[in-house]
């Protein structure tokens, strides 16, 4: 694989590295040797080398001549989002929420055109698509990703929408650019975003900004509730102003911590 970047200090080993363990995407969770190689565009003798490293280190297994993650993939992530903090700061109140609406609440980030789920308090539902901490969806079919997207600048919304989804899920909804554009418009002069079966049938959410003590959208807030259960008039009457407050205490509360100094945090 060619090198991707001209800087003297970038390690190609450790880019290599990352690439065979995102190779592993939804849909394919057991791969052949080959079959990795073929994913990541290395040679075979070198995603050899770097599994049996990985799976030294704790983070793949081999059987019966497929390769796949463990769970201490897991660390990785979970360590981004305990040194961010985000889970300590909305916990309470995600929990409140859910009390209150006795619905499902999320707080997800972009991670290219995608949201990547970094907080969640559920209830028990049966829904189309099931969601636990790390799962990924396209953004624009989301009501948190619409909302993420809403707080980008614009050649930072062109770069993101330009990456294609990495969450090996096909939405419903497939607006073209300018419709998006509306949208987004909208979602920023209102402050809020809402889906309406656009990721799948029977999900239905809205979304608020998480924002940090500069006013930038750093994360994203929502309620899901099953379509056939909740009207829009009860998420958007009922659900939503509630929901508003709840991100209001998370930005408060989260852009306290960030402005305290690193050694008292």
């Amino acid at each position: 694989m060619p090198r991707r970047d001209d800087d003297p200090n970038f390690v190609e080993a450790v880019a290599r590295g990352l690439d065979v363990i995102a190779a592993f995407e939804p849909g394919r969770p057991r791969m052949s040797l080959s079959e990795v190689a073929t994913a990541t565009g290395l040679a075979r003798p070198t995603a050899r080398r770097i599994l049996l490293t990985l799976e030294s280190l704790g983070h793949v297994r081999s059987r019966d001549g497929a390769w796949s993650l463990t769970p201490r993939v897991l660390d990785l992530g979970m360590r981004y989002v305990q040194s961010l903090g985000l889970w300590d700061v909305a916990r309470s109140h995600l929990e409140d929420l859910v009390a209150r609406t006795g619905e499902s609440s999320s707080i997800a980030q972009l991670d290219g055109s995608d949201i990547v789920y970094v907080a969640r308090v559920a209830v028990p539902k049966i829904i189309a698509l099931q969601v636990s901490i790390g799962t990924r969806f396209p953004a624009p079919q989301t009501s948190m990703g619409k909302v993420l997207l809403a707080g980008l600048e614009p050649d930072e919304l062109a770069a993101v929408l330009a990456q294609p989804s990495r969450s090996g899920v096909t939405a419903h909804w497939q607006p073209e650019p300018d419709e998006l554009a509306a949208v987004l418009r909208g979602v920023r002069a209102q402050g809020w975003a809402l889906t309406d079966e656009q990721l799948a049938p029977g999900i239905r959410s809205v979304a608020a900004p998480v924002r940090d003590g500069d006013g930038r959208v750093v994360a994203a807030v929502n309620v899901t509730v099953h379509a056939a259960e909740t009207t829009l008039a009860t998420l958007t009457e009922h659900h939503l102003p509630l929901l508003l407050r709840t991100a209001a205490d998370i930005s408060a509360d989260f852009a306290r911590i960030d402005a305290l100094p690193r050694a008292m945090a």
